[in-house]
């Protein structure tokens, strides 16, 4: 970056009218050139100068004769040290395997070799891979020259790509020579699943001088017995566990049992820890041992749990749970105290720690079945239904309180729905009807299914649901978010409130009796004046039969679209209609109302001169 000068040297000039050539003294970026400002032909004719005074005109030296290669580089060999890796893909034991080559390169004539050195029982077909020539290095000709190979790079040959490692000395002296710069040796790789098979150097171990024999027959069939307790209440549903461990003297094993009482509700397993040597103390670790092995050997152990590391009173580790000995049996106090010296055997008194009780927390309700029968998926794994009032349903069966309820909503189209809200007083559950409306645009039918409704404000701590004695004319019931306006009732609900009075407030009794006194009245007006047009109940009925007879020739007519017409135009529920609209209505419905009998029992059915009872009228159209 100090330079500022990146011209070439001026190497042609005149002398005295002569063009002559001169070597550059400085090169590129102003720097002088150290070097030999003569060429090579003037310093050869230098070398060849001699004093010809003395000796003479000096003589060309000879030139030096020509060897071919095959002769110069006869028997020399450049060797290769590399491996390529192939694929296994049909094998639960390896993926691949390292194959280890040598690669030979003929400095005579620029031929290469492979050659697999024979592994034993390896079931390969091992040798030379590939014969000696000259191999291609690309697609345009040219062939591989010992100035391509080095140390440490991948070289691909027939498609398989090989990867050189080292050399012998001989070729890192031929290659330094010819100023090639080595990169450094690799490690050989070798197979894995090779050295997986091959067998482990076996290690002789000098025994002990400890008689194991003698242990045996002096200790056989004597165990120590020790009592004591896991406590694992730290963990979930944990508990304090009884245990007996024992201590088998004649080859220092140890075995731990289960006590089990009556009704414990566990698996009768008699043993936690099978009788095997447990270790105390294990040698430091590397990182790579797996924490968990099938087999612990010497090596791995430092210290083994021996009858000394029992006491009475203190806490003892195996296998990572923690007992307290609190007891011993006469036996082992006996051995402690010939063996050790131990006379301190005082047992420990366990105290059961009480359990902790926990309140049940109820979910709050989602909104799916009923609150009671949902309630008792938080009591018990198998939810029992909830007790029914057998009495309660045997006193009210087939009791059922109609109302007749409009819909409030925003909705214009809304407002004019008739509902059936029927109370079932045998399990206090509601259900609503809609009647089907002809050429309404709304499908009629079930609206609600039988269900308890819950009074808006109610939680599931205390929840209070619709009862009779809420179900009034002209009161508001909410049902799941909807609200109904009840505006009519049957008759049954005013006899049932009248047996039941001291059910029911005084105030909504009477409201209910003013809706049906206007009704009654008329029903005995109705029931008054129809004697006065000279006829009888059972000239009605004769004559009833005959339209009946007549109206069969009329098979467009729908018995059941009429009854309902009629009944949807009496809003009050009075029974009564004016003539006008109840001609009008019968002209809608294409009744033939100008037949001599249907104009004779319209006159029957009059109450008055412009006033009409249909229900007697509605006679002559069974559903």
């Amino acid at each position: 970056p100090q330079k500022t000068s990146f011209h070439r040297s001026q190497t042609l000039g005149y002398k005295n009218g002569f063009a002559f050539s001169r070597l550059p003294t400085v090169g590129i970026g102003g720097e002088r050139l150290y070097v030999n400002q003569l060429s090579q032909a003037e310093l050869d004719e230098l070398s060849n100068k001699r004093p010809t005074l003395t000796y003479g005109q000096a003589k060309q030296a000879l030139p030096s004769g020509f060897i071919p290669a095959h002769v110069a580089f006869d028997k020399k060999i450049l060797k290769f040290d590399a491996y390529f890796r192939e694929d296994v893909p049909l094998s639960a034991e390896e993926r691949y395997r390292i194959r280890q080559v040598a690669i030979y390169y003929y400095l005579e004539d620029d031929s290469m070799s492979v050659i697999e050195p024979v592994v034993r029982n390896s079931g390969l077909p091992q040798g030379k891979l590939i014969r000696r020539h000259r191999l291609p290095k690309n697609d345009r000709g040219d062939h591989y020259h010992w100035k391509d190979l080095n140390r440490g790079m991948n070289i691909t040959m027939y498609g398989r790509m090989y990867r050189i490692v080292d050399c012998d000395p001989f070729t890192q002296v031929f290659l330094e020579s010819q100023g090639i710069e080595l990169n450094p040796p690799e490690k050989m790789v070798f197979d894995p699943y090779t050295e997986l098979r091959r067998m482990p150097t076996h290690n002789y171990i000098t025994p002990s001088d400890f008689d194991q024999l003698k242990q045996f027959l002096t200790y056989d069939k004597q165990v120590l017995r020790f009592y004591a307790m896991w406590d694992d209440t730290d963990s979930m549903f944990g508990e304090n566990r009884p245990y007996i461990i024992h201590y088998y003297l004649a080859d220092d094993t140890v075995e731990v049992r289960e006590v089990h009482k009556q009704n414990d509700g566990r698996d009768p397993f008699p043993i936690l820890i099978k009788r095997q040597r447990l270790p105390k103390t294990f040698v430091d670790k590397k990182k790579t041992f797996p924490s968990c092995v099938l087999e612990i050997s010497d090596r791995e152990v430092l210290e083994w749990y021996t009858a000394k590391d029992f006491a009475v009173g203190k806490s003892t580790t195996l296998l990572g749970r923690t007992f307290f000995i609190y007891d011993c049996d006469d036996f082992t106090r006996n051995f402690y105290r010939d063996k050790f010296g131990i006379t301190d055997f005082q047992p420990v008194e366990i105290k059961e720690k009480p359990l902790e009780e926990v309140p049940q927390v109820i979910p709050p309700y989602n909104g799916f079945g009923i609150l009671e029968d949902s309630l008792q998926n938080c009591f018990s794994l198998v939810p029992k239904p909830p007790r029914k009032d057998v009495i309660k349903m045997l006193e009210n069966d087939h009791k059922v309180l109609r109302y007749q309820v409009a819909l409030e909503s925003p909705h214009p189209e809304d407002r004019k729905r008739r509902f059936i809200l029927s109370y079932f007083l045998s399990n206090d559950m509601i259900s609503i009807y809609e009647p089907p409306v002809r050429n309404s645009g709304i499908i009629g039918g079930k609206y609600l299914g039988k269900t308890r409704v819950a009074k808006p404000g109610s939680t599931t701590e205390n929840v209070t649901y619709y009862e009779p004695s809420d179900l009034t004319i002209g009161s508001t019931i909410e049902v799941f978010g909807h609200r109904f306006v009840i505006t009519d009732a049957d008759e049954y609900v005013l006899n049932y409130m009248e047996s039941n009075a001291e059910s029911f407030p005084a105030a909504a009794l009477q409201s209910l009796r003013d809706h049906f006194h206007p009704r009654q009245v008329v029903k005995e007006d109705a029931n008054s004046d129809i004697p006065t047009l000279g006829t009888s109940k059972q000239e009605l009925d004769e004559l009833i039969v005959q339209v009946q007879e007549e109206l069969k020739l009329h098979k467009y007519l729908n018995n059941k679209n009429i009854r309902e017409a009629f009944l949807q135009c009496d809003k009050d529920g009075s029974g009564i209609l004016d003539k006008a609209k109840f001609l009008a209505l019968c002209n809608s419905l294409s009744v033939p109302t100008n037949t001599t009998l249907l104009n004779k029992l319209i006159d029957l059915c009059s109450c008055g001169d412009d006033k009409i009872n249909y229900h007697d009228f509605l006679r002559a159209f069974p559903s």
